[in-house]
């Protein structure tokens, strides 16, 4: 197990969400699922406990530990893409699998983890400050997905 590592409470579901992450996002994958040596007060002997797993490099658990806890928007996954293409794919991908759509380049999967998915282009106009950065973010703020094209157009004016 890497030295830090990102900690998720799941539900019930913590294997499934880590192999959907691997099977989604590249240098994503699982590594271990470890099972329950007896009961606990969210399942039983046997029960998936905990699952070590990897999405983009960084290394997470997932912790079956029961319903009382909820996910929210206070902790996301940042995926920086380099084009339209990348960015539909990702987006799509946890959308389109029980997720939801958000506000500018945010999106939940169905287990309630939050996601930006966010081109290049966009941070690198937000960066360069001015009005450059004034028209890319005006232009973030009225988005769901990201539209690499108009974010391209909103630098150049």
């Amino acid at each position: 197990m890497a030295k830090n590592t990102i900690c998720l409470w799941y539900d019930k579901d913590a294997e499934a969400a880590a192999r959907f992450y691997a099977e989604v996002f590249p240098d994503s994958r699982v590594t271990a699922v470890h099972r329950a040596p007896g009961d606990y007060p969210s399942g039983k002997d046997g029960d998936v406990l905990t699952v070590e797993f990897t999405v983009a490099g960084v290394a997470c658990l997932g912790l079956n530990g029961g319903p009382m806890f909820k996910h929210n928007e206070a902790f996301s996954f940042q995926i920086a893409t380099d084009d339209q293409e990348e960015t539909d794919r990702y987006w799509n991908a946890i959308v389109n699998n029980g997720g939801e759509e958000s506000a500018c380049g945010w999106c939940k999967d169905k287990w309630g983890i939050s996601w930006q998915i966010t081109p290049r282009v966009l941070t690198e106009a937000l960066a360069a400050g001015g009005g450059e950065a004034k028209r890319a973010f005006e232009a973030m703020m009225d988005m769901r997905k990201i539209d690499v094209a108009a974010i391209e157009a909103a630098r150049r004016g």
